[in-house]
């Protein structure tokens, strides 16, 4: 028994370890596609980070990916995204349209796109979703061109990054 004991222990252990311990990641995808002169976003974040964010900030009770979520949450969504996520294309500000989001497991999926777009050379992003809420945080940011990829970390105290060729 004193050795059965002994195992269920050292298991156990590591796996409070684990579970105590949270990691805050969101992933943003960002591919320039030349034939439709655009550069399409998809940014994936855990749904219960984001919802704690959202409803702090605007007071509100998303409730989201369950049967009371908000009718009108894309709203509280483009409005977030619009004040913590900025693009500079070739050093020009650029404005994206929020195309819409889908739920997978745990995770949120948002699309943007910024149109018009002929050619790319650099973009500059600052990330600060999450942040405020969440030091540890870290958004990953993954870009591609063709067979061209670069990827770059932003956190809360450097939530700016350059991507270029």
């Amino acid at each position: 028994m004193k050795i059965n004991r002994s195992y269920l222990i050292l298991f156990i252990i590591p796996l409070l370890s684990f579970s105590a311990h949270k990691y805050y990641l969101s992933l943003t995808q960002i591919e320039y596609r030349s034939e439709k002169k655009s550069v399409q976003i998809t940014i994936n974040v855990f749904i219960d980070d984001i919802e704690t964010a959202l409803n702090r900030d605007y007071n509100i009770d998303l409730k989201l990916h369950t049967k009371k979520e908000l009718k009108d949450n894309n709203v509280y969504f483009l409005k977030y995204l619009k004040e913590k996520l900025h693009f500079r294309i070739d050093n020009i500000p650029k404005e994206f349209n929020y195309i819409g989001k889908e739920y997978e497991g745990d995770l949120v999926y948002f699309y943007l796109e910024i149109e018009n777009i002929t050619e790319v050379n650099s973009i500059e992003i600052e990330n600060k979703i999450l942040t405020k809420h969440f030091l540890e945080q870290q958004n990953l940011i993954k870009y591609k061109d063709g067979d061209k990829h670069k990827s770059i970390l932003l956190t809360a105290k450097n939530d700016k990054g350059l991507l270029k060729h």
